[in-house]
């Protein structure tokens, strides 16, 4: 397992499975929108320790028909009002609406959203980044733009995980609130050594 550089302190997160309970029938509401147990103020924590957080998320249940851009404007609004609640901000969120069939360039795993991020928050690249995923596409696309990657275990984490494949220098923590525990440890370098 690598260790994690916290030098660029840019952190891109997956959405659901990662910051929110994931479901096999898309998360259509704000309703549905519910927060792992201490993802909110793992945010939190870091934007206040000067990270700089961006989601990067398929939603396909858009061109699916399951929600509209509405509920997703809405579910959004809810996870950037809890950070702000928590003391955090959120600095950038891309999404790619279109389904699998779409032939886009942004869902995950090709690397899309991340130059929107990349574009959105003025940067030159975005090497040394960390890319927070619960799939192997979050990790593909994030590796893809010189991102460091790390498999949280929630959402589709341990399937992911089980199957192994692909998973090359990636570091692997049970989730959000851990990886936001040895992010903002002093010895972080070796915090996520195998």
């Amino acid at each position: 397992m690598p260790d994690l550089d916290p030098h660029r302190k840019l952190l891109i997160l997956d959405r659901d499975g990662v910051i929110n309970q994931d479901s096999d029938v898309f998360v259509k509401s704000a309703d549905e929108w519910i927060p792992i147990p201490g993802s909110i103020d793992a945010l939190a924590r870091l934007s206040q320790a000067g990270w700089t957080l961006a989601i990067a998320t398929n939603q396909s249940g858009l061109a699916r028909g399951k929600f509209s851009s509405a509920d997703l404007t809405a579910m959004h609004d809810k996870m950037i009002h809890l950070v702000e609640q928590a003391g955090g901000h959120i600095d950038h969120i891309a999404f790619c609406p279109h389904g699998p069939d779409d032939h886009c360039d942004c869902r995950k795993p090709l690397p899309g959203l991340l130059e929107q991020i990349r574009t959105g928050l003025s940067l030159d690249d975005l090497e040394g980044a960390i890319m927070v995923g619960d799939a192997l596409r979050d990790l593909q696309a994030g590796q893809a733009m010189g991102c460091q990657a790390v498999l949280v275990r929630t959402g589709k984490g341990e399937k992911t995980l089980a199957a192994g494949e692909g998973l090359t220098q990636v570091a692997v923590v049970d989730d959000l609130a851990s990886l936001a525990n040895l992010l903002l440890a002093p010895a972080t370098p070796q915090a996520l050594r195998a």
